[in-house]
């Protein structure tokens, strides 16, 4: 109702103007500018050609300032499109400031001097290029190291962490405890060990009530069945602080010469071993498996231990599996490739078929 009086009214005001050719123009004028309003409240901020800029440029030049409000730009987008000018104009080039760069031939040497000889530091091998004439700063050698991940001596040499952890994976032997549940709900545990240096799994059966004579049992098991073809001994074991490993669990390992290493509380990253193991555990097989029983968990584990260790490539044995770590020769052809499925083909086993 407001707005039907307000449209009359108007209507009424605007039919008191006389008519004539001045009045449509100055009505088509004011149409105009209200549709402008009504696109810059609706449309994004326009793109402005050259052309465009140096026509508004020169209009503004002729409008009095209290007329400037119909343009589309502000006065500080002119004062800006001047000041793009004015350094367009000054187009010659500015002389550089600072210390000149350094000589390509000087930079080889200087790589060349810290990869030979790792135990000397940024000062060193100033002194070493000082005495062939050559001038160089300690800074300057410094960041030039650091671009090529030359880090300061004498942290240079010696292995990387992948290296070092590599060569002291023998003889270290890391457990977790998991659980699994069945298709009635029940739930099931399950204790595995694996061995760092040859990525070797170890999967115990499972049970219900993970007590001490359990674990026990288990850790037995492992040394008198799974570890006695081991050319070396089990120095370490690590493990988490669940309260299900006993006293009587740690003492097996004790008595075989092993030295019992505790993970940080709650850093499963510690144990990042077997944390990841049972992560492919779960992501290959028992998260598309309904176990029905303990039997029936027990033989899906030690179906996929079968196959963890024979058949599946480690990145950490650069693609070798666990009881083949030597690699096959390559071949010029491609051999006839048999399949083999397993659990219904979840997983698949490829093999070269003998001609």
């Amino acid at each position: 109702m407001l707005f039907s009086l307000l449209y009359m009214v108007l209507r009424v005001v605007l039919g008191l103007t006389p008519a004539g050719e001045a009045r449509d123009r100055e009505a088509e004028i004011v149409v105009l500018r209200h549709q402008l309003k009504i696109l810059q409240r609706q449309a994004p901020r326009p793109k402005l050609s050259r052309l465009d800029k140096l026509f508004l440029a020169a209009a503004s030049r002729i409008l009095p300032k209290e007329r400037w409000s119909s343009f589309v730009v502000t006065p500080a987008t002119l004062l800006r499109w001047h000041r793009e000018l004015v350094r367009r104009k000054w187009t010659y080039k500015a002389k550089r400031t600072g210390r000149p760069p350094l000589n390509p031939q000087v930079r080889e040497l200087l790589i060349l001097m810290a990869k030979e000889n790792p135990r000397w530091g940024y000062v060193r091998i100033q002194g070493e290029c000082r005495k062939l004439g050559i001038r160089v700063g300690a800074s300057t050698i410094k960041r030039l190291l650091l671009r090529e991940g030359l880090g300061p001596a004498p942290r240079r040499d010696g292995p990387s962490w992948s290296e070092f952890l590599r060569s002291q994976a023998t003889g270290i032997i890391a457990c977790d405890l998991f659980t699994v549940e069945t298709m009635f709900l029940g739930r099931f545990y399950v204790l595995l060990f694996i061995e760092l240096s040859t990525r070797k799994l170890h999967v115990m059966s499972a049970t219900s009530q993970p007590n001490a004579e359990f674990v026990t049992q288990q850790a037995r098991n492992l040394f008198a069945c799974r570890l006695d073809q081991r050319d070396e001994p089990i120095r370490f074991l690590i493990r988490d602080h669940d309260c299900k490993y006993t006293s009587s669990f740690v003492e097996v390992f004790r008595s075989e010469g092993a030295q019992v290493v505790l993970t940080p509380i709650r850093a499963p990253t510690a144990n990042a071993f077997a944390e990841r193991v049972v992560k492919t555990v779960r992501s290959e097989i028992l998260d598309w498996t309904l176990i029905v029983s303990r039997k029936h968990l027990d033989g899906v584990l030690r179906n996929y231990v079968s196959h963890y260790n024979a058949e599946r490539p480690h990145r950490g044995l650069e693609l070798a599996v666990p009881d083949k770590p030597c690699t096959v020769a390559p071949v010029d052809e491609v051999p006839p490739i048999g399949r083999r499925d397993l659990f219904g083909g979840l997983i698949k086993e490829y093999r070269a078929v003998a001609a």
